[in-house]
């Protein structure tokens, strides 16, 4: 698949689209429903990019909303036609977090707060290996595996020569402190995550326990940006059955603020650095 296409971000501007169209002609989500003989969630679902589109679904909504510029339609057919591609991380079957993949694919910054584990696109192989084999004891081998595949490749985004992604990430000092794997796994995380806070696009702040209590502990999340206007920012919450995404500008404005309070807490990248070296030299390893 070419790079330029994303299936994921395609959908989400086809969704867009179909949802401005829908506002214009002044119909609500179930009267287009109703025409359609559809339900109302799938309509929804469209709109807000979480299931795939097919050409004929855009054909009949735009028979609905009676667009009758021919370009309009060919141009919203292309859309969906691009949105049924396959993205990298479908050579890997089905994988429940597939749409945070592709967002995190085709997003210029990401902003995270992270209040027990390290964040997957900093891991290395032995701290994801052991963190996934923790929180998914059920999980076969051949799972195991694939999950440490994907956390592995996802992370090329960091390093990609062109266009890096910028990254910045805020962790609580619960994330030094615990031990994942051994003494000698904690320990080279930790010296890798100074590594790569060197970066330029790169950038890591400790919340130490001594700022007591803070915004982050409702819970860790994460803010995406796009290079493109028309792709709007999107706050995502993991889960343990399902994710959580948050498109609506006052939401997003919300964790966008909260964001700024605990950059401001949290140590400088320079202070930083030498809390987290200071932590792997007292794993003892």
């Amino acid at each position: 698949m070419p790079s330029n296409v994303n299936p994921t971000v395609r959908r989400r501007r086809l969704g867009q689209e179909l949802r401005r169209l829908r506002e214009v002609k002044g119909m609500t989500a179930e009267e287009v429903a109703e025409r359609l003989l559809v339900s109302q969630s799938k309509i929804s679902r469209l709109e807000n990019g979480r299931r795939s589109i097919s050409q004929r679904d855009v054909r009949d909504l735009c028979g609905v909303y009676e667009v009758e510029d021919r370009r309009v339609v060919e141009s919203l057919m292309q859309m969906a036609k691009d949105s049924r591609q396959q993205g990298w991380w479908h050579a890997f079957g089905d994988i429940p977090y597939s749409v945070y993949i592709g967002l995190e694919t085709d997003a210029a910054s990401l902003r995270v707060y992270e209040s027990l584990i390290v964040p997957g696109l900093l891991q290395t192989r032995e701290y994801a290996q052991a963190a996934i084999e923790g929180m998914w004891p059920e999980a076969t081998p051949t799972e195991i595996d694939k999950r440490i595949q994907i956390r592995i490749k996802r992370q090329d985004r960091l390093t990609d020569p062109v266009e890096p992604l910028r990254f910045w990430a805020v962790i609580d000092e619960a994330v030094l402190r615990r031990v994942v794997g051994d003494p000698q796994i904690m320990a080279d995380q930790l010296r890798h995550l100074a590594e790569l806070s060197q970066l330029p696009h790169v950038t890591l702040q400790v919340l130490p326990y001594t700022v007591g209590a803070h915004p982050g502990m409702y819970g860790s999340y994460t803010i995406l940006e796009f290079q493109e206007d028309m792709d709007a920012s999107v706050v995502y919450l993991e889960g343990i059955t399902s994710d959580l995404y948050l498109e609506k500008a006052p939401d997003v404005q919300s964790y966008a603020v909260m964001y700024e309070h605990l950059r401001a807490k949290a140590l400088s990248a320079e202070q930083s650095r030498a809390y987290i070296l200071q932590a792997a030299e007292n794993c003892g390893a």
